[in-house]
């Protein structure tokens, strides 16, 4: 189903006045897929020596079928001592690749609690971890290490310059992840290095926009967006494909079939 945001608060460069807005994912969905292809973040817990202080963690994560970060986390780390004085925290998640510009790149902050994971639900948790750190079956065992969750209170999600908004904690467990999650770094890198005059023909046609260069930043299932080097200097756009796509074959396709549009309108 063909979705904008409707936790927008603020927007980006759009399409031309008399366009009609460009469908896209919710803020949910986009953070719920980042969470999905991030799996390292920065925890933030409350410093038991410092208090009322920020204390920064490097965190590896897996992900429940909720969405919901888990940790396999030792009492012997000051982050976990902190936990245990005070769930409070949050984990904040980038974009891993931001072509050079990290104020443009797609984040998300997950605020919430993080608390142990109940002793019923430790088995499944384990394999979940297990499956995204393999090495992880060397201490996993060891009595000092345990599994916790961070239990979502509220997320805010960034997309890149002026694109920014705070999604409620049920929006985002009831989201889903893109279907072309595995496949979007192939696409941008493919797309980039292959397909650049395309992309600033596709920017002409349906973004209304003259371009001399175009980067593609993101891609999902409704469409993708493009940073833009135009005579007013650099700027943003999101082009829709003619129709949804659930798969890289259907992506090639349907980038095919714009293309071939666009050259017959030249």
């Amino acid at each position: 189903m063909m979705t904008t945001s409707s936790s927008r608060k603020h927007a980006g460069p759009g399409p031309a006045s008399d366009q009609p807005p460009v469908p896209e994912p919710t803020f949910a969905e986009r953070a719920r897929t980042l969470m999905y292809l991030g799996r390292i973040g920065s925890l933030s817990s409350l410093s038991r020596k410092q208090p009322g202080f920020p204390f920064g963690s490097v965190m590896p994560y897996g992900l429940d079928d909720h969405g919901r970060p888990i940790f396999l986390i030792s009492t012997m780390a000051m982050h976990t001592q902190n936990l245990q004085a005070d769930p409070r925290a949050s984990l904040l998640v980038t974009q891993e690749d931001a072509g050079g510009d990290p104020l443009g790149a797609s984040r998300v902050t997950l605020v919430g609690n993080v608390l142990p994971v109940p002793d019923a639900e430790v088995a499944e948790t384990r394999k979940l971890y297990l499956a995204c750190y393999a090495n992880s079956k060397y201490w996993v065992d060891f009595e000092d290490f345990s599994f916790y969750r961070l239990d979502v209170v509220d997320v805010y999600y960034v997309g890149g310059f002026g694109v920014m908004g705070w999604v409620s904690a049920s929006e985002y467990l009831r989201s889903q992840t893109d279907p072309l999650a595995d496949s979007m770094a192939e696409i941008i890198q493919h797309m980039n290095a292959d397909h650049k005059d395309a992309l600033v023909l596709l920017a002409r046609t349906f973004a209304r926009i003259e371009a001399q260069e175009a980067t593609m930043t993101a891609v999902d299932r409704l469409g993708f967006q493009v940073r833009l080097k135009t005579q007013d200097g650099i700027r943003g756009a999101r082009i829709a494909f003619l129709r949804e796509v659930s798969n890289p074959a259907e992506t090639r396709n349907i980038l095919v079939e714009m293309v071939q549009q666009a050259r017959s309108k030249v």
